[in-house]
């Protein structure tokens, strides 16, 4: 957690940029607004040293950007000292992405008509597969900027949130 590592390496504010999308969906913004203040409150953020050019002290912020099958991560501390952008290749997450949407279109579905069961057996799904998004991300990261399992997951979650098409 934030404290295990100091208090500079934590996000204290995270912005997702997505131009494409004027409004998001009621349900998906209340998401998007969950994982955000769950990310600023506990996470694990350090940028390494042997990456960028040079690594201020935190806390951090952090902007989320797709440009391309590109995830931009324009990170800068909260004096607005850049530590600079990270670029990662999208087309390792596409298909866990493509599954987790189509997981949770059935399981929003399922929760109006569905058997206890059968929502039951979806959201296990779903959260496999965000647990398998969120485990490629850290492992993607990894070398790069240090991050725990919870800062790993939401920050998926905020991803997932950049391939929403309105």
């Amino acid at each position: 957690m934030a404290g295990d590592e100091g208090a500079g390496h934590r996000i204290a504010r995270v912005e997702i940029e997505n131009p494409g999308v004027v409004r998001y969906h009621s349900d998906v913004e209340r998401e998007i607004k969950v994982a955000i203040y769950d990310l600023v409150e506990t996470n694990l953020f350090a940028p390494d040293a042997a990456h960028f050019a040079s690594v201020p002290d935190g806390p951090y912020v952090l902007v989320l950007q797709v440009q391309g099958r590109q995830l931009l991560l324009d990170i800068s501390n909260q004096s607005g000292v850049p530590v600079g952008i990270l670029s990662v290749p999208m087309t390792p997450f596409r298909k866990t992405i493509k599954d987790y949407f189509t997981v949770c279109e059935s399981y929003y579905e399922a929760i109006r008509s569905a058997s206890p069961a059968q929502i039951e057996a979806l959201d296990m799904g779903r959260r496999g597969l965000h647990n398998e998004g969120s485990d490629r991300l850290q492992k993607t990261l990894k070398g790069r900027i240090m991050i725990d399992h919870d800062t790993s997951r939401r920050l998926f979650t905020l991803i997932c949130a950049l391939h929403i098409r309105v």
